[in-house]
């Protein structure tokens, strides 16, 4: 679930805004360099956090740290804070920080799904979050003048990903021209510094901060990535840390074969292993359960490539959340992080199905593009720029524009037109300004305390091959695995997954070596009978 964050797996569809960088997001400038660890000649000042009430029951903070961790002394950037204090607080354990995913902002999404952690955690620990330096409500990473002016840029970006020659050039194009404005526009140093790495040093800063001796962590997803980092850069400093849903980091921060990052974590395949689970156990279900049904795994598999085939000859306009649906939207259309919200994306797979059979009619053809639907929506800036700026500062990433077009060929190859949305979230890494504080190992520090891991067999996202290799380059990890679907064990119920993550945070007890959750939630349940 990722604490109601949106990574770059699985694009929201409510705007174009928000589904432009997804997994799940030129023409080149400046090489991405690796920098040694950090060396500074003093220590980094703990800063105070004053905290103030917010958010209904929260509080806040605003840190001051350092841009530069080579020069503690030098430029400070705002780093926004939240807590909410433990509810029990005669048994208070500490601090629990948590990265919800992304790389996202984390503040508005942690609140809002503050409720949905167990109520032992939230008992026992102050719950911590931060927005990681160039999001949210910290100094932001922002290279238009407010978001309409990116908005316009982007307006024409093929999404999830271009279909076509000439929607390629477009993209290329459109990329080059961003990449150009955020050299441009953007602050360079906060882009040269603006690193999962400094994001730890930041975390390390506010454990200190809260008082805190170790540090006690939730990591989802991209979270993991920023756990595994902080696990090596302070190893003595780790307390009781989950990682869920992890990625490698050798992979994450090593170039292969000129691919973008995703297609070297094999999301690509993982997303693809998923799609045929769905649509094997759609077929398998009844239509009242799984709406896409075919009767058959087969003839389900068919049915959908038959949907497919039929959205690229001609787009439809359909009501409720797709709107105006081509064939990249029916790939996105399927919710594969979440087991629960199967049943809904084969409705809305059945909904494509029977506009194109209508083709022609009234209720379907070619229509506008969709407007974003209005809202309030967040109060600072947001833009494709401050994820890009992790993305392109941590992991390698091709500088030939057209090496993202020979990734998307090998990823239909190998997983099938799914492959397609991981070929592409990270092209505008190609024209990216260079980052100086990437880290990319060592891994097996020894840590204080040992970390554990929790993978989904079935994840879409992040595969489970990942945790298992993670597990094996830590020095001292434990994989608790849950046999089942979807992103992050959190968003997809297994009460004994839940069980021993608990026994963990609270007592230190890791599950023993081999151990193997169900999930909760079947994909496609069957009615219950009247």
């Amino acid at each position: 679930m990722t604490l109601g964050h949106q990574p770059t797996d699985d694009p929201p569809r409510t705007s174009r805004r928000s589904r432009t960088l997804t997994a799940v997001v030129a023409a080149g400038m400046l090489a991405l360099t690796c920098a040694a660890p950090v060396h500074a000649s003093s220590a980094p000042a703990v800063p105070e956090l004053r905290w103030s009430p917010c958010h209904e029951g929260f509080q806040c903070a605003t840190a001051k740290l350092p841009l530069d961790y080579r020069q503690p002394d030098g430029k400070k950037i705002d780093i926004a804070v939240v807590r909410r204090p433990a509810t029990d607080p005669t048994h208070r354990i500490g601090t629990l920080f948590v990265n919800g995913g992304g790389p996202s902002a984390q503040i508005d999404p942690t609140v809002a799904q503050y409720a949905t952690l167990p109520a032992d955690w939230r008992a026992r620990f102050d719950v911590v979050t931060f927005d990681p330096r160039g999001f949210g409500y910290s100094t932001p990473v922002q290279c238009f003048p407010d978001t309409a002016a990116e908005d316009r840029l982007l307006a024409d970006l093929p999404v999830p990903f271009p279909a076509g020659a000439k929607e390629i050039a477009a993209t290329r194009e459109i990329w080059a021209r961003f990449d150009r404005e955020c050299v441009q526009h953007a602050d360079l140093d906060l882009l040269a510094h603006n690193s999962t790495a400094n994001a730890a040093r930041d975390m390390d800063l506010l454990r200190q901060a809260t008082g805190d001796r170790v540090l006690n962590y939730l990591g989802l997803s991209y979270g993991t990535v920023l756990g595994t980092i902080y696990a090596n850069l302070f190893p003595g400093k780790v307390g009781r840390m989950i990682l869920d849903s992890t990625i490698d980091p050798v992979r994450y921060t090593t170039a292969q074969d000129d691919l973008p990052t995703y297609l070297r974590l094999g999301s690509d395949r993982a997303s693809a292993s998923a799609l045929n689970s769905f649509l094997d156990l759609c077929g398998k279900a009844s239509t009242a359960a799984c709406a896409f049904s075919a009767g058959t795994p087969a003839r389900t598999r068919a049915k959908f490539d038959t949907l497919l085939a039929r959205l690229r000859r001609q787009g439809v306009t359909v009501e409720g959340p797709l709107g105006t649906c081509g064939y990249a939207c029916a790939l996105a259309a399927v919710p594969l992080r979440r087991v629960a919200q199967w049943p809904a994306g084969a409705s809305q797979l059945q909904q494509l199905w029977t506009a194109t059979a209508k083709v022609g009619a009234a209720t379907a053809g070619p229509a506008p593009k969709a407007e974003p639907e209005p809202g309030a929506g967040p109060s600072y800036y947001t833009g494709q720029e401050q994820t890009l700026a992790v993305l392109c500062s941590d992991s390698p990433n091709p500088r030939d524009p057209r090496a993202y077009e020979a990734g998307a060929r090998l990823a239909r190859a190998r997983s099938g037109p799914i492959g397609l949305t991981w070929a592409w979230p990270t092209a505008p890494c190609a024209g990216w300004p260079r980052s100086q504080d990437r880290y990319e190992g060592p891994w097996n520090a020894r840590t204080a305390n040992p970390i554990m891991l929790v993978g989904i067999t079935g994840d879409p996202a992040t595969p489970y091959q990942n945790s298992v290799a993670l597990s094996h380059r830590l020095a001292d990890a434990r994989l608790l695995t849950v046999d089942g679907y979807g992103h992050t064990a959190l968003a997809n119920r297994s009460a004994c997954a839940s069980a021993y993550e608990t026994d963990y945070l609270l007592t230190g007890a890791l599950p023993p070596a081999g151990t193997v959750c169900k999930q909760d939630d079947a994909p496609f349940p069957e009615p219950a009978a009247r």
